[in-house]
């Protein structure tokens, strides 16, 4: 057997289009163009086209260290959809440079399913991230130059709410006190920083429909509350006009290629532990408006990304999926069985066996608790064996729903002519009209309950002190009709990341609740995740280099 080529190889290797003409595809005439590969859409342009396009949902089973492939999953079905001569447009988040440098690497696919320039993709892109940084932390300056300047609203410096960011994950800001250094300096107090990926800017970015509605969702951001209680915001501290020029360029989609040249847009990254999971409205609606096909992913599992994309990010569509691709390995199914991930390569049935549960609970997620049809697929590794195939599609075909075999990393396109095949199958059915999994109109507890039970699986929801008095100041202060947003860990369908498969009989630990109200959802902060993630031990940084020539190793 020869040698694989990596990721990065396969990238560098590549002989893109002009981005010109990869707009002209899809029938675009005009774009902003940075370089000769990447380009922005001013989408007021195409605000006569109807966002009639089929939406194909990608989501997966939890994610172990064994990988499962969404994204490449994703990219690779956009190939084989467009194959079959179906106009199909990617929608994807952008990468954060967090995950890049600290244990995930690069995140634009992988193999010969992936979007390109791969490199710029994954480090400053078009500066999309850097311009919500900036409008995160220009918040944060002018609530702090007010305060300093006299306190005209009574901002009570101990009920502040809002934390700097910045898009690399370092823990040690996570808790930090600022202001020192005398009168000038400002006034000291308590603060944080959320890596970018978290920041509510972020949210507000990709939930906003166009750029009047993104200055009005950035005026409603509260920045923490007064001493009688009341809360303020970015729009009393007249920061929102600012903020939105900051991103006049960001709201944008971004256009970029596959490596089979075709359209992919790349816009927002929320994280879906701790963030929404989906990339910008304004980007899907326009796949929507550009492709008889749009292909999206929402990060993690279905627990958390698309429990997110259809109960938050849907509800802006005002639309469902019209079908959804449920990406598992052999690999990761053996691991949430038990296995160690040093011997995931080994031939096991019994710990497959066992890592099914996982899969199964996430089927019924998509099929029941959502009321969607779903496909399985198998993302192919070469040291899948036959038999273990053959079981994963066995227990598909018991439950009802089809499992078909990808191979986009090493094929490309033609590996995901059978699931393209099977997503348009599934996509030929009258769409029933948008409905969330819950009333929005009702309490928070048992919104956050409904999802506890009907989608982790878990018996119920402990609330901490600190949590139950957010939750009624929330309530009095009726700001508490609105979605909720779970922030837990990604590897369990639980709130404790030990508990592989799929685990019974646990409840989950709410710690605290915060309105985002310019996203419009409520921040539940379960477990011990952190909205600024570490880094880990080896950081992936530590295998990337720059040649002479500027030729980069090590992202992927």
């Amino acid at each position: 057997m020869g040698k694989y080529l990596s990721d990065i190889e396969i990238a560098q290797s590549a002989q893109m289009r002009n981005i010109a003409d990869v707009a002209s595809s899809i029938g675009i005439s005009q774009i902003i163009p940075y370089g000769a590969y990447k380009a922005k859409i001013d989408v007021r342009k195409l605000a006569e086209k109807k966002a009639d396009g089929k939406l194909i949902l990608v989501t997966a089973i939890n994610p172990t260290p064994a990988g499962e492939g969404k994204t490449t999953t994703a990219i690779g079905l956009a190939d084989g959809l467009n194959r079959l001569g179906r106009k199909t447009v990617l929608a994807l988040r952008e990468p954060s440079l967090g995950p890049v440098f600290g244990v995930k690497g690069g995140a634009a696919g992988g193999g010969y399913a992936q979007v390109v320039p791969m490199e710029d993709i994954n480090l400053h892109f078009t500066g999309d991230f850097h311009a919500i940084t900036s409008a995160n932390n220009l918040l944060a300056a002018m609530l702090d130059n007010h305060i300093f300047q006299g306190n005209e609203l009574g901002i009570d410096i101990d009920k502040i709410t809002w934390k700097r960011a910045m898009d690399m994950n370092d823990r040690q800001l996570r808790h930090i006190t600022d202001g020192l250094g005398g009168k000038s300096s400002g006034v000291p107090r308590d603060d944080g920083f959320e890596i970018t990926a978290a920041s509510e800017v972020m949210a507000v970015l990709c939930l906003a429909r166009d750029a009047e509605d993104l200055k009005a969702r950035l005026g409603r951001i509260i920045v923490g509350y007064t001493h009688d209680d009341k809360p303020v915001t970015a729009a009393d501290l007249k920061a929102h006009g600012a903020m939105a020029a900051l991103l006049k360029d960001a709201i944008m989609p971004n256009l970029v290629q596959t490596l089979e040249h075709n359209p992919a847009l790349i816009h927002g990254g929320p994280f879906a532990n701790i963030a929404h999971g989906a990339n910008s409205v304004i980007a899907t609606r326009t796949a929507l408006r550009l492709g008889e096909f749009a292909v999206t992913e929402a990060g993690f599992g279905a627990d958390l990304g698309a429990e997110k994309f259809i109960d938050i990010a849907c509800r802006e569509l005002d639309r469902l999926p019209d079908a959804v691709v449920i990406v598992a390995t052999v690999r990761a199914l053996k691991m949430h069985g038990g296995k160690a991930q040093e011997t995931v390569g080994e031939k096991d049935l019994a710990a497959l066996e066992n890592g099914l549960p996982n899969l199964a609970k996430h089927i019924e997620n998509v099929t029941q608790a959502f009321g969607l049809p779903a496909v399985v697929a198998i993302n192919h590794f070469p040291t899948d064996d036959p038999e273990e195939l053959a079981m994963i599609r066995s227990y598909c075909d018991h439950v009802g729903v089809p499992a078909v075999l990808s191979e986009v990393w090493g094929k490309g396109g033609e590996g995901a002519l059978d699931l393209a095949s099977e997503v348009v199958r599934l996509s030929d059915h009258e769409m029933r009209p948008y409905a969330p999994l819950y009333d929005p109109e009702a309490s928070i507890a048992d919104k956050i309950g409904t999802i506890v039970t009907r989608v982790y699986g878990g018996d119920g929801v402990d609330f901490s002190p600190e949590a139950q008095a957010s939750i009624k100041r929330l309530e009095r202060l009726g700001l508490d009709k609105v979605p909720v947003c779970i922030a837990k860990t990604q590897y369990s369908l639980s709130d404790d990341p030990k508990k592989l498969a799929r685990p019974e009989g646990f409840t989950v630990k709410v710690r605290d609740v915060k309105l985002s109200a310019g996203a419009g959802f409520a921040v539940v902060l379960s477990g011990k995740i952190m909205t600024m993630p570490g880094l880990p031990k080896v950081p992936a940084a530590e295998n990337m280099d720059m040649a002479s020539d500027g030729t980069l190793s090590g992202i992927f």
